[in-house]
């Protein structure tokens, strides 16, 4: 999990996470909290083998916070990555049966668009905003999933060291969607299983509409080199 100013969310949420899934091991991928968010997580981990601490030395972005989650995986000789928000957006009650689907797919996601999948209060715009990005996503990338833009997401990591992370340009938004596309050339085979979308229950949201924007610019130009043949992975 990536952390920024997750104090108050940090540790009920790996309480829960560890609930669902004792054996987990959680790495918390901090980016120098201002409110003290990493120096809690290393009082977690002084106390709990099970839970380990990336610091990073400023707000770097969720996209390369999940990349240093990956090369983490890759390089500790996990079988699988489980991304989740911070914030219990992603609630933890959904991990087994996402680990469940792991027996026969690569990835897994968490998703808010397939049958049974929903969010919870959330505005009309930024619903309809999400849905109308995934439409484009689907025809773009040639993906068969319905919820591209979630990173509720568990990865096999044998599969990530065929990606070509390299090449992911994206560093917000956009960097769901431009990742999963460059897991699925690889061939790699995408689930899904339901989930309630859930508001963050403490601190503040996030969103940047200007790198929403921009995001939208990158998955239009990713989209349009695919569709047109020109990235063959």
């Amino acid at each position: 999990m990536a952390t920024y100013n997750e104090r108050d969310n940090l540790q009920p949420l790996i309480a829960d996470v560890h609930k669902y899934i004792p054996h987990a091991d959680v790495l918390v991928v901090d980016d120098n909290s201002p409110d003290g968010t990493g120096k809690l997580a290393d009082e977690l981990a002084a106390a709990d083998p099970r839970i380990r601490v990336l610091h990073r030395p400023g707000k770097l972005g969720l996209g390369t916070a999940t990349l240093a989650a990956m090369q983490y995986a890759m390089d500790h000789d996990y079988d699988y990555l489980q991304n989740l928000d911070a914030d219990f957006s992603h609630p933890p009650r959904y991990l087994p049966a996402i680990l469940a689907g792991m027996d026969t797919r690569d990835v897994m996601i968490g998703s808010r668009y397939c049958k049974g999948g929903g969010s919870e209060n959330w505005p009309f715009v930024r619903l309809a905003i999400s849905r109308t990005v995934n439409l484009l996503v689907r025809f773009l990338f040639r993906m068969p999933v319905s919820d591209a833009s979630g990173a509720y997401r568990c990865y096999r990591v044998a599969n990530l060291r065929r990606t070509r992370l390299d090449r992911v340009i994206s560093r917000g938004y956009s960097f769901q969607q431009e990742v999963l596309f460059r897991v699925h050339q690889t061939g790699a085979k995408l689930g899904e299983v339901p989930i309630i979308f859930e508001n963050r229950r403490y601190g503040k949201s996030k969103v940047n509409s200007k790198e929403a924007v921009r995001s939208i610019f990158t998955i239009l130009y990713l989209g349009g080199r695919n569709f047109f043949g020109l990235d063959k992975g």
